[in-house]
């Protein structure tokens, strides 16, 4: 499965989400995927989307914000997962897992045995594993915990993000502003 059907399969279920991305090259790949401004993507802070997002999902209670880490990410900041997992917030947090630090020249990771148990574990109310993008995801329960398996970059990466770190933050909070009330 590539990454591009992990996330058409997450647009379908979550049409209206919010998004905040992990580093590197999954934010690259989203944001050529089709940019949109309800997408915050994380540049140059690894292990930081699932506590970004719980902190919006926190501040915008009405809303469903979707992190998106890879498997390096969420290794790397377990508390953050622990965090999001007690907070309690309409949150789904997916991991892309393709066993490889892809961004910084394709070193393994260090696998997670069992990625929803360890989510259960911490706390997820609801966990998953997308293996066919082509499957209807059903995220009613939240916390939830999305574990998909993804083939290792073939191809080259796409284009660097265009906008700055300001013109995120700024883009996206007017885009959350201008259609919580739709969602609430």
């Amino acid at each position: 499965m590539q990454y591009r059907d992990v996330f058409a399969a997450l647009g379908r279920a979550l049409p209206g989400a919010l998004y905040v991305s992990t580093c590197g090259y999954v934010s690259r790949d989203l944001f050529n995927a089709g940019d949109r401004p309800g997408t915050f993507y994380l540049v140059g802070s690894m292990g930081m989307a699932a506590p970004v997002a719980t902190g919006i999902a926190l501040a915008l209670p009405g809303r469903t914000v979707v992190a998106i880490d890879g498997d390096g990410s969420f290794a790397m900041n377990l508390s953050g997962a622990l965090t999001a997992a007690v907070a309690g917030a309409r949150l789904v947090h997916v991991v892309l897992d393709n066993g490889r630090h892809q961004s910084t020249g394709g070193q393994r990771t260090v696998p997670v045995r069992d990625p929803l148990g360890l989510a259960r574990s911490l706390g997820y109310r609801r966990t998953l594993s997308l293996d066919d993008p082509t499957r209807p995801l059903v995220l009613d329960t939240f916390p939830a915990f999305v574990h998909a398996r993804v083939d290792a970059r073939d191809a080259p990466v796409g284009p660097r993000i265009t906008l700055t770190p300001h013109q995120l933050r700024d883009r996206f909070a007017a885009h959350a502003a201008a259609t919580t009330a739709r969602h609430d």
